[in-house]
């Protein structure tokens, strides 16, 4: 099959194909004389594979490493199960920063509409004269 024929198939676009084939996460294809490429089922398998695991917010270098683990000969079980616990903790850090930052804005909201009874500038002073913690590592998988 073509480009355009397993970006359709896997529901994405042929430059994410052509993305994740340059970052190693999809085998090349084998090209016709025509020099288009040529899919093959394990091309739309792994696909799936790469976009399961960013919906899942992994990384490319874990997907790579759950590809390589895949790949041998034992399915590497005890290794992925490892990733995918690293993996959650990840996210249950994730949960704490996001539920942090809740509770700031919700406390900002508070403070600025109890501000604007008593005078003007309501929730934009209270961003202009809010203290914040000090930044800690994020555990976001952006940037």
């Amino acid at each position: 099959m073509k480009i355009g024929e397993l970006a359709k198939i896997a529901h994405c676009t042929t430059e994410t194909i052509r993305f994740y084939e340059k970052e190693g996460l999809l085998p090349a294809a084998d090209r016709t004389e025509a020099n288009y490429r040529r899919y093959a089922a394990r091309h739309v398998e792994r696909l799936c594979f790469i976009r399961n695991c960013r919906a899942l917010d992994m990384t490319h270098d874990q997907i790579r490493t759950l590809l390589c683990l895949s790949d041998t000969a034992d399915g590497g079980g005890d290794a992925i199960h490892a990733l995918v616990d690293t993996h959650i903790a990840h996210v249950d850090a994730r949960i704490g920063e996001l539920e942090q930052l809740k509770a700031q804005l919700t406390t900002l909201r508070e403070q600025g509409q109890a501000a604007q009874v008593v005078e003007d500038g309501g929730t934009a002073c209270e961003l202009a004269e809010m203290e914040v913690s000090a930044p800690h590592s994020r555990h976001t998988r952006l940037g």
